[in-house]
């Protein structure tokens, strides 16, 4: 993966970039085993929900990364803890201050929780 936008195109089944055929079928082959077994232990009422989500588990796939993207960026980010060091908020004074939290800015300008990947973090290295 490029970048972790990329990471949830993969999750999701919509990434466009072809790479290594060979790895990449592998890639798709394994996500398609891993959904279709949460498909398969899904309970009554959530197999009505995507019973015609069985080719690729599109569907399926949106659901589960709207709920576990947090967790996988919390994930990616574990040993950051708080001593990423680059000046990245944005203060009213017109300064800047560290991002000394998992690499966020407490807040937005706007005063609500910041829970969008920043940019500069965006790319991950290939072997994640």
């Amino acid at each position: 993966a490029r970048s972790f936008a990329d990471i949830g195109d993969i999750v999701r089944g919509i990434d466009l970039y072809g790479g290594n055929n060979k790895r990449r079928k592998q890639l798709d082959d394994k996500l398609e085993e891993i959904f279709k077994k949460i498909h398969e232990n899904l309970g009554t009422h959530e197999k009505k929900h995507y019973e015609n989500d069985t080719a690729n588990y599109y569907k399926l796939r949106e659901a589960w990364w709207a709920l576990n993207r947090q967790d996988v960026w919390k994930a990616l980010t574990c040993d950051a803890h708080g001593t990423y060091f680059r000046a990245t908020c944005s203060e009213r004074n017109g300064g800047c201050s560290q991002a000394n939290d998992k690499c966020r800015c407490p807040k937005t300008s706007d005063g609500k929780a910041n829970d969008q990947v920043p940019t500069y973090l965006d790319y991950v290295p290939q072997y994640l």
